[in-house]
């Protein structure tokens, strides 16, 4: 459970001399036309909404896109002396990220390719004659780490036994954002179906083929990829882990999908030898098995070739990445693509991210810095410790076994302990798609390795600069990447009242994951158990219907889009809990302490407030927004301060907020969990 949808954003770094005279807020960002208890998010953001222009490369821009540029440029100049030199035959892991950079930025290699890159995939799809081959071929594409198609599969945390790694199948085989994308009558979804389908031929054209041919196969893909859809789960279902969560001897899964023998599947895949499978939504599994069945040879031939080629786009021509770029606007509306060095460091965090990692904190990243945050997150941990043993409406017996809960989380802050080297992988100056799959391959055989053996809990699942953060349920692990652990979200500079709204409530935001509407489902060992007395837990989902009730009378771009509170219910609740928390740890550590004066005009305690609400500063496209809503389990960043906020007796009382007042529900409405 991520802090945002995606990677890429966080706080905006002061750069004009008002704003280095008041570190951390500046006056000039906020609308004092806007009285407070009206609308908070425009008293806090209005004046940098009216002065910001969103970037034409960017959906959506913000506190979080400034920070993630500022990482990113910093990355930029490490590699790209990397890249200069690096030797043609590189050994180390500083000299495979230059490499890999290097053959990256060279597009005119990736031009000269083609689609040489992918010629061994289609061919293998050219020659499928049956459903059997076609299952076997998307195994064995999947082993040399490409391919793709009608569901995914891998390996990870048995979540009922979260020690050890298992085998495991899952519904996919979509290319729209959404199964909903394909129903929905709305004209927006229309649209985007419409250019969906346009760009399925365009591409399938720059293959060779010829217009109504590519026309016609597009028709059919989008076909099977409608009848895939209606045997989905919806978004809102994939948030049940119980329901999404089916381990079965391999003759369970065999009989689910009578076309589809999972031994032999695994075996060619790369699996090693398993007697059970987590099949995630077995109604899917059988749906799709039959949809498989009954459609034609060249339909399914059709199918797997666009995925292959979708997903491969990033990798070939320009003429690939144009066209992939030109639909994308249709969901994004951003009317520019980023500059090649972005993708390529992008590309770089995914496919070799502890490189990135030790390139980045070596430069912005100390063990001071990192000593800093960490006694930051034992603060919080006390406060929710407080908050436990004091909450009105929690059985002594649920609540013993939540303090449990609370002191085993995992404290990931900064950087893995321990770094991969990639001493396995051959990187070169070469081919870019080379490079790429060769990752993909040692990525997918190390994964696939894991299954069987014990987990490792160390594990970091974001890269170092990374702007984001994250809770595990199977780990019970609360993760802060370096990227995000920097001024102004945790300044130095500032004071206490700005970092514990800030990074505090981020902090907070992680720790409250494990007690939402799905953490709270997992034990302090990781594992999918109910630990709730049946009383608690009605008074607990109780507290949470009035969360997503509250979520659910939102909307964005026009009356008629509403935000969908059943979907956004986690972040919601640890946006709520968060917020709570972070404000009760600031409390704590004024402890003995004279009351900080007014900075500004404003006290300490509005000064928490609207350094909480400043992080979600932000304008985005109306396509991102409507995405967003259809398909984000977060809300948008308007309501992520408006509705919590509007819950806190806290924040009433720092503005002087009355019963009545827009940023005050009224007392039957407000919901309090945490």
């Amino acid at each position: 459970m991520r802090f945002y949808l995606i990677a890429g954003t966080a706080l905006l770094v002061a750069s004009t001399a008002a704003a280095q005279a008041h570190p951390g807020l500046d006056p000039a960002n906020f609308d004092t036309t806007c009285a407070p208890c009206r609308d908070f998010y425009q008293f806090a953001n209005g004046g940098w909404i009216a002065h910001t222009t969103r970037p034409a490369d960017q959906s959506r821009w913000g506190a979080f896109g400034e920070l993630q540029e500022r990482n990113q440029t910093l990355l930029k100049g490490i590699v790209e002396q990397l890249a200069a030199s690096s030797p043609a035959h590189p050994k180390t892991a500083p000299e495979k990220l230059g490499a890999y950079y290097a053959s990256c930025m060279d597009t005119a290699q990736s031009d000269r390719a083609g689609i040489t890159p992918i010629a061994p995939q289609l061919r293998q799809i050219a020659g499928i004659k049956t459903t059997a081959d076609a299952f076997r071929t998307i195994a064995e594409m999947s082993r040399d780490g490409g391919g793709g198609g009608f569901f995914g599969f891998g390996g990870g945390a048995d979540v009922k036994n979260a020690q050890m790694n298992i085998a495991s199948a899952f519904q996919g085989g979509l290319g729209l954002p959404d199964q909903a994308y394909y129903f929905r009558h709305d004209s927006a979804a229309g649209a985007i179906r419409d250019a969906y389908r346009a760009h399925i031929s365009r591409t399938l054209q720059l293959l060779g083929d010829a217009p109504a041919s590519a026309d016609s196969q597009a028709e059919h893909i989008f076909a099977l990829e409608t009848a895939l859809a209606k045997v989905s789960f919806t978004r809102i279902q994939r948030r049940d882990p119980n329901a999404n969560y089916h381990k079965m001897a391999i003759a369970g899964a065999d009989s689910l999908t009578p076309h589809l023998e999972w031994n032999a599947f695994l075996k060619e895949a790369g699996f090693p030898a398993v007697d059970s499978i987590d099949i995630g939504q077995p109604s899917f599994f059988s749906g799709m098995d039959s949809i498989v069945a009954a459609t034609p040879v060249a339909d399914i031939k059709a199918y797997l070739r666009w995925h292959v080629v979708r997903a491969a786009s990033p990798l070939l021509t320009t003429a690939f990445r144009n066209e992939a770029f030109r639909y994308s606007t249709a969901l994004t509306g951003v009317s520019v693509q980023q500059p090649r060095w972005k993708t390529c460091l992008g590309a770089a965090g995914q496919g070799l991210p502890d490189a990135v990692t030790t390139a980045f904190i070596a430069k912005a990243f100390s063990p001071e810095a990192k000593a800093r945050a960490l006694a930051m997150v034992n603060n919080l941990i006390a406060a929710l410790d407080d908050r436990l043993h004091t909450l009105e409406w929690m059985s002594d017996s649920t609540r013993q076994a939540a303090l449990v809960k609370l002191h085993a989380y995992r404290k990931k802050i900064g950087y893995a302990d321990k770094l991969k080297d990639y001493a396995e992988i051959a990187i070169d100056h070469g081919s870019f798609a080379q490079n790429q799959q060769r990752i993909a391959r040692w990525n997918r055989a190390f994964r696939l390795s894991q299954i069987g053996k014990p987990v490792d809990h160390n594990e970091f699942s974001m890269n170092g600069p990374t702007v984001n953060a994250n809770y595990s349920s199977t780990d019970n692990a609360i993760t802060f990447p370096a990227g995000i652990l920097q001024p102004p979200f945790f300044d130095p500079s500032a004071d206490d009242a700005v970092n514990y709204g800030g990074m505090g409530a981020v902090i907070g935001h992680e720790m409250t994951h494990g007690f939402d509407d799905q953490g709270r489902q997992f034990d302090a060992q990781g594992n999918l158990h109910d630990w709730w007395t049946p009383a608690d837990a009605s008074a607990f989902k109780a507290r949470a219907d009035l969360v997503a009730r509250q979520f659910d009378s939102y909307t964005v771009v026009d009356s008629v889009t509403h935000v969908q509170g059943r979907l956004v219910l986690g972040e919601s609740i640890a946006d709520l809990g968060g917020l709570k928390i972070a404000y009760a740890a600031y409390q704590r550590s004024l402890a003995g302490k004279p009351h900080p004066a007014p900075i500004d005009g404003y006290t300490a305690e509005q000064r928490f407030f609207l350094a909480y609400a400043q992080i979600w500063r932000e304008v985005a496209t109306d396509q991102f927004l409507r995405n967003q809503v259809a398909t984000d389990p977060h809300a948008p960043a308007r309501w992520r301060v408006m509705g919590p906020l509007s819950n806190l007796p806290e924040f009433a009382a720092a503005f002087h907020c009355a019963p009545g007042d827009p940023m005050v529900r009224p007392d039957s409405l407000r919901a309090a969990i945490w």
